[in-house]
């Protein structure tokens, strides 16, 4: 498929993917999934509802012929899907395609990095929220200590993966965990991004109060650290980025909250059911499963998502309000993984 560059209303271009492979985590994150909701009772999407390997791999050649440069795959927890490293393979077979990543907590990889980075996976970012076990038990909501992630980390290391840490900072919570989780980066070569607690979804009990601005940790970083600003690689990079002076180790934020980076947006994002998103904050997705599993052709596809896209307006983060909050339908985590 000749590729072509297509963009929205407000001359965002597409570049990113991300895709859901699953709706389920060997973690009750209380971020994301919280176990009073998703407990043991909980009913999860059956194998018919996910999108199959070789529907994924369809959509990424579009998509790609369609700009993207970068896959993310995530959940859930995406290492639960059977046979991932088989998509992985697929999709690094797509021409054009530049990176594919992989979002997850890390306890699968000793099983299964060297398969992922055998078949074409780039890199991963793993969570790792704290790193105190009885703290980190409490926010994955099964009491695993963070020894299984830490013995995930080493093993996508050795296997040659790219390794981002990824770390949700909430008041109350773990904010205290900013300064040792630099240092523990900062040692082991890791690069480490700080994500500002958002309003995803309906369950998690979101409160501005609750939010560490980026400002904020900035501000601890900096007491500790000679930090210097990183020009960002590409257009719509999400992370604002610094370097430890000296060094190649990086630290980045993920400001959706209190410095919205919706105007440089370039990601969409294919939920665990099959449906189509353009913002992580709006719950009116696309039903692209019914769309495709109805015989149509790729042109159709590549009209279906061109349309989509270039009527896209969203800007949920530059109008939040307590009212955009309440009135406004969200997607849950578990389906779309960030």
């Amino acid at each position: 498929m000749k590729q072509t560059h297509i963009k929205d209303s407000l001359n965002r271009p597409l570049r990113d993917l991300r895709i859901s492979v699953i709706d389920r985590c060997n973690f009750r994150c209380q971020y994301c999934m919280p176990a009073e909701i998703f407990g043991p009772d909980f009913v999860f999407l059956p194998k018919n509802e996910l999108l199959s390997y070789e529907e994924i791999e369809r959509l990424a050649r579009i998509f790609v012929g369609l700009g993207v440069e970068k896959i993310r795959l995530t959940g859930g927890e995406p290492l639960l899907r059977r046979e991932l490293p088989l998509l992985v393979e697929k999709l690094s077979q797509i021409e054009g395609l530049e990176d594919i990543g992989l979002t997850t907590n890390g306890v699968l990889l000793p099983k299964f990095a060297t398969q992922l980075k055998a078949a074409g996976l780039k890199r991963v970012n793993i969570s790792l929220d704290s790193l105190k076990d009885e703290l980190f038990g409490e926010i994955n909501g099964r009491n695993v200590g963070t020894g299984p992630v830490i013995k995930g980390i080493h093993a996508a290391k050795e296997a040659g993966l790219g390794v981002k840490i990824n770390m949700v900072v909430k008041k109350g919570l773990n904010h205290e965990e900013v300064l040792p989780m630099a240092k523990f980066c900062k040692e082991n070569s890791l690069q480490l991004r700080y994500i500002e607690y958002m309003d995803v979804g309906d369950t998690n009990g979101w409160k501005m109060d609750d939010v560490v601005t980026k400002k904020e940790i900035f501000q601890q970083l900096n007491e500790h650290y000679d930090l210097e600003p990183v020009d960002p690689d590409y257009f719509g990079e999400v992370a604002k980025r610094y370097r430890y002076t000296g060094t190649d180790i990086d630290v980045g934020f993920i400001t959706s909250v209190s410095e919205s980076f919706c105007s440089s947006c370039t990601r969409s994002r294919l939920s665990a059911n099959g449906q189509l998103y353009t913002c992580l904050f709006n719950g009116e997705g696309h039903d692209i499963k019914s769309f495709i599993r109805s015989n149509v052709s790729d042109d159709d596809i590549v009209g279906y998502v061109t349309d989509i896209w270039n009527h896209r307006n969203d800007r949920y983060s530059d109008v939040r309000t307590d009212e955009t909050r309440k009135n406004r339908k969200k997607l849950e985590m578990s389906y779309i993984g960030g």
